[in-house]
């Protein structure tokens, strides 16, 4: 189902949503590609943009980083929609606004010429020259109207204009540091503030097509992770915020909905939260099926012979702090367990390292040339505990990974379906 699809089904009164897949590891695209329905593939401003983001990815490069993944599983790539997130000067606010803006101009530019569909503009922080503390609400909404201008102008398919996503009322991307922190839950009265605003915005700049196009308005409903704890979705508490969006022509899009519960799930989509994006909850199920590999490789392959995975990608982790030095804090344990199994996952930065690579490339070859006993895949829970324990390998370990990405992922499935 195709998000316009979702967007109408929603307003027919029927629980339908979209899933969006929030990382480009390449694992985790793949496991989403197992289904038949569309896929919803997002890429933010820090993972690709025109100076190549942390992945090394211009929107050009994921397009086509994605159609061969696609190419590869012989996926329909029609049947993908790619997605542009955070898209503003996040990645620029240290730069005065005339330069943070400009560079903002150039990003969805690329985007939206490489083939993105559904795009997310956010200018909700301060920039360098702006003044001390939060963004005038309606400073942000006027940069994001020249960013949806830009959107316009440069769409390559006439046939298939951009769909539109506003708001920025997120939970702290990659998980909270503390469950003791308030969780915050958007107010009606700033939804419709913002809806006001950008739509009068939009109509001045003669955007009167392309409001008709904004499908969601990101929120908060009051869901969150950190690194040892989640907190589940309570519709109680969302009540006033779902029965609102029912008197607009749009949906909610909730980020950080990973680590929810099936009923959690079901709850935020019967509510009309109908794009639910989820990222870290799935690259921390392919470590973790790699991660029992590992384990597995250990007990079934000569010491010489073995990838030694854990040991490499935690000394690549060590080498560069980059992406958790900040966050990790409590004794060498402490921080030792979380490099590992947090649940913000950080360590997903680093699987696409080259040692890391060559690594894990070694440990799949090891346990591709023998047959893993059933009962060892058992006993690292990478058979279900009901089935009936092969007694030679009947199952690779890249299906094992898959599989267990997948698990994750038909939560969603089961809770986007309609009743």
């Amino acid at each position: 189902m195709s998000l316009l699809e979702v967007a109408s089904a929603q307003k027919r009164g029927e629980k339908r949503g979209i899933t969006s897949i929030c990382s480009s590891h390449p694992w985790v695209i793949k496991a989403a590609l197992n289904g038949q329905d569309d896929v919803l593939i997002e890429a933010t401003c820090n993972q690709v943009n025109q100076y190549g983001g942390y992945t090394g990815m211009t929107p050009a490069n994921f397009y086509d980083y994605v159609k061969k993944i696609a190419e590869e599983n012989r996926f329909p790539f029609e049947k993908i929609i790619l997605g542009g997130d955070h898209l503003g000067p996040n990645v620029w606010q240290d730069e005065p606004a005339a330069e943070a803006m400009q560079k903002s101009k150039v990003l969805v530019m690329d985007y939206v010429k490489a083939g993105f569909r559904k795009i997310h503009l956010d200018c909700s922080m301060r920039l360098a020259d702006d003044p001390p503390g939060a963004l005038n609400p309606e400073i942000s909404a006027r940069r994001a109207t020249e960013l949806a201008k830009v959107a316009e102008n440069n769409y390559p398919n006439r046939n298939m204009p951009p769909l539109y996503v506003i708001g920025s009322e997120v939970p702290t991307p990659g998980g909270t540091q503390s469950e003791h922190e308030e969780i915050h839950i958007t107010r009606v009265q700033d939804v419709e503030n913002t809806l006001a605003i950008t739509e009068q915005l939009f109509k001045e700049k003669g955007l009167d097509s392309a409001w008709t196009r904004v499908i969601a308005v990101v929120v908060q409903p009051g869901i969150d992770y950190g690194d040892n704890f989640f907190v589940h979705y309570d519709r109680n508490l969302a009540h006033d915020l779902s029965r609102f969006i029912e008197t607009q022509p749009l949906i909610y899009e909730a980020h950080s909905t990973d680590y929810q519960s099936p009923k959690a799930l079901s709850g935020l989509i019967e509510d009309h939260f109908a794009i639910l994006k989820v990222g870290p909850a799935l690259t921390s199920a392919f470590r973790e099926a790699v991660f029992s590999l590992a384990l597995i490789e250990n007990e079934l392959i000569p010491k010489k012979l073995q990838s030694n995975l854990v040991t490499v990608i935690n000394k690549d982790m060590i080498k560069n702090p980059k992406y958790w030095g900040k966050y990790f804090k409590g004794s060498n344990l402490e921080v030792t367990l979380a490099r590992k199994y947090s649940l913000s996952d950080r360590i997903r930065y680093y699987w696409m390292d080259s040692s890391v690579q060559n690594s894990l490339n070694r440990l799949i070859l090891n346990l591709t040339d023998i047959q893993i006993p059933g009962q060892v895949l058992h006993q690292y829970g990478l058979i279900e505990t009901d089935e009936a324990i092969p007694s030679k390998n009947s199952i690779s370990p890249q299906a094992i990974i898959i599989n267990r990405i997948d698990e994750v992922l038909q939560k969603y499935r089961v809770a986007c379906q309609s009743e």
